[in-house]
């Protein structure tokens, strides 16, 4: 006699990464944005080139719920960075697939459009369900950064006062945030750049090029200036010889 199998209790597989959409389907405010975006994520990748416990990326959904999952009810954030994980490629990021982690820093990139949801229902999501340790906010057009830290004990963010300079200390990835002007992609603006101990920023790809070109041309000058000054000496000591026949301390030449 055939007996069937009692699927009733197989626990059902949640979905993946594989199976989860991972485009928000809303796109950066505007260039800016989007370059701001991509600025944090390659300035920090390039830092931590020879680490593999980390994982920096933007724009990407974070599934923390199957409820939530199956609603598809959360934009992604802008940017985002998980300590003690695996660096690896992903479609997004599924909280029940990465052993329970959940971002260490989030940032969110301020605008007309999402301001709102970003200091409400974003703001809620990340203190109350994912428990991020810090967040931040920073608007690219009026350059104005918001930091704020965690507090356990009432699971909400508490704002962080900047310092002197109006930079900010990450105390999670031991750098900094500040505003900085500069030029990236051709675009000459205020910044939010990541910064070092000694509050330097983080260099981009263009950045760590034109540092190479630089210091390449000023070896270049340093060679040329040592080559004329090299010559000008030997035709001085030529010049010496020719009229006293000797060198400088009775040599002969």
């Amino acid at each position: 006699m055939a007996f069937e199998r009692d699927t009733s209790l197989v626990p059902i597989r949640p979905p993946g990464e594989d199976e989860l959409p991972y485009d928000d389907g809303e796109p950066m405010e505007s260039q800016r944005h989007r370059q701001q975006m991509d600025l944090l994520i390659e300035a920090l990748e390039l830092s931590w080139k020879d680490r593999d416990d980390v994982f920096v990326s933007g724009n990407m959904a974070i599934y923390f719920s199957e409820l939530q999952a199956k609603k598809n009810d959360f934009r992604g954030p802008d940017v985002f960075v998980v300590l003690d994980t695996v660096r690896r490629e992903r479609k997004s990021w599924v909280v029940w697939q990465e052993d329970g982690r959940t971002p260490d820093v989030v940032i969110e990139l301020l605008s007309e459009t999402t301001e709102k949801v970003d200091r409400t229902d974003k703001m809620r999501i990340y203190a109350k369900l994912l428990h991020v340790p810090e967040y931040y906010l920073f608007d690219p057009f009026t350059g104005v950064l918001e930091a704020y830290a965690l507090e356990l004990a009432t699971m909400s963010y508490a704002p962080v006062a900047p310092g002197a300079n109006g930079d900010v200390a990450s105390r999670r990835l031991h750098l900094g945030l500040g505003v900085r002007r500069g030029t990236y992609h051709n675009l000459e603006v205020d910044w939010l750049r990541w910064l070092d101990a000694e509050g330097r920023v983080l260099p981009t790809g263009e950045e760590q090029a034109r540092a190479a070109e630089e210091q390449a041309r000023a070896a270049d000058e340093r060679a040329r200036a040592a080559h004329d000054e090299a010559k000008l000496l030997a035709a001085r000591l030529a010049e010496y010889e020719q009229r006293f026949g000797t060198l400088p301390g009775g040599e002969s030449r």
